[in-house]
């Protein structure tokens, strides 16, 4: 999937991109089609060679789909129209809905899929090449509209404008100062199952409130594997381990050998945290953003990384450093504006969590409007934010949990 810089001919440290992007996932791959989109050389660095593996699972909720280019045809693995609620194995009980809810992907075909958008777009991709550090001054760097991307082996790429969009241990995000209010390990396993337990699954997910203080865990079907993974805070490595083993006991799956057995830290930002330095922003998991209660991450990443690639293309144009600057801080107030409203929502949602996850799980399951809210948020036609702001009873409820 690499392709070779157009500039080769050239010589390479002559040649200066619009925008270099650091990251080829659902972030990096959205920032390098909107900047393409635009018109602007773009070029994509990827460590990996695609398609490839990531810990995630997979749900597509509708601010995901409402991201995403035109065109995009979502390969759903199933569609999701039932939710099975329980709190830690007991008191289970399934919600239904007439409208699909949202879908289920596998990562390494939706990453793909959003990589060939951007290259059908215009950007190049390179992938197999690691970063090992952005330079905003020095000698690599020719003049002060200029970044320089030097790559592990000591290659240098210019660019106008950089987007880090390379995950959680974002080289880029510690070069711009990302800092972290919330650390969660999440565990997760591919289990392939026979055609009888796949019908049974089919349709329906499973979300199970979890032993921990804010843990959680989840059966995602997609066709004959179920992905089954659990979260809770960073620190507790063997009782989220332990957690695992006794959910997949628990749902007489423990007989069927996974596939791939896969753990990741997501990282959420905290409210002070920089999203730009110089002519360099962060986005998605680089950047910290994603939800902090259920830390879905997909829609965050989508929605900065159209964000990042849009600001991007203005940084690059800037002449100066001002300037640079200005459009650096109307990128950190477009994402702050939307995804932070959503965060700050979702922080005092896992303090509820955290401390009464039996009266949610009530809620949820006992009480119509906190199932259809439930419903509205995975489907789109509502975010956290705007249903706290829109609705004076989830406004009241919120902060009654909250006392």
């Amino acid at each position: 999937m690499s392709s070779e810089n157009s500039a080769d001919s050239a010589d390479d440290a002559q040649y200066v991109w619009d925008v270099v992007v650091v990251g080829a996932g659902p972030a990096g791959a959205s920032a390098a089609y909107a900047a393409a989109v635009a018109g602007r050389s773009v070029l994509v660095l990827e460590k990996a060679e695609l398609p490839r593996y990531k810990t995630c699972g997979g749900g597509i909720i509708g601010p995901s789909r409402d991201a995403l280019p035109p065109g995009f045809e979502l390969p759903f693995r199933d569609r999701v129209h039932a939710v099975t609620f329980s709190l830690d194995g007991k008191f289970s009980r399934t919600r239904r809905s007439k409208q699909m809810l949202f879908g289920l992907i596998n990562r390494p075909e939706f990453d793909q899929q959003l990589v060939e958008h951007a290259q059908k777009a215009g950007a190049e991709v390179r992938t197999g090449v690691t970063v090992a550090r952005v330079e905003q001054h020095g000698s690599a760097v020719p003049d002060r509209r200029t970044v320089a991307v030097v790559l592990q082996g000591g290659e240098t790429v210019l660019a106008r404008a950089v987007v880090g969009a390379d995950g959680s241990a974002s080289r880029i995000g510690a070069h711009v100062g990302v800092k972290l209010d919330q650390v969660d390990l999440g565990l997760e396993a591919e289990i392939p199952v026979p055609q009888s337990v796949a019908e049974d699954w089919a349709g329906r997910v499973l979300i199970d409130w979890g032993p921990m203080p804010g843990s959680y865990g989840w059966v995602f079907p997609k066709g004959d594997t179920l992905t089954v993974g659990v979260i809770s805070a960073r620190g507790e490595g063997a009782a989220t381990k332990r957690y695992l083993e006794d959910f997949i006991g628990r749902l007489g799956l423990a007989g069927f050998e996974p596939s791939i057995s896969s753990g990741h830290l997501t990282r959420c930002r905290s409210d002070d945290s920089p999203l730009s330095r110089g002519r360099v922003v962060v986005c998605g998991d680089a950047a910290g953003l994603l939800e902090p209660w259920t830390r879905e991450g997909i829609s965050f990443a989508l929605r900065s990384g159209r964000l990042a690639g849009e600001w991007a293309v203005r940084i690059g144009e800037a002449h100066d450093a001002v300037d640079a600057r200005r459009q650096a801080l109307n990128y950190a107030f477009a994402v702050k504006a939307g995804l932070g409203v959503e965060m700050s929502v979702g922080k005092r949602m896992l303090a509820v969590f955290e401390r009464r996850p039996g009266a949610l799980h009530a809620a949820i399951t006992g009480f119509r409007p906190a199932w259809n809210a439930f419903a509205r948020i995975t489907r789109g036609s509502t975010t956290l934010g705007e249903l706290v702001r829109s609705h004076p009873l989830a406004g009241r409820a919120l902060n009654a949990f909250d006392r």
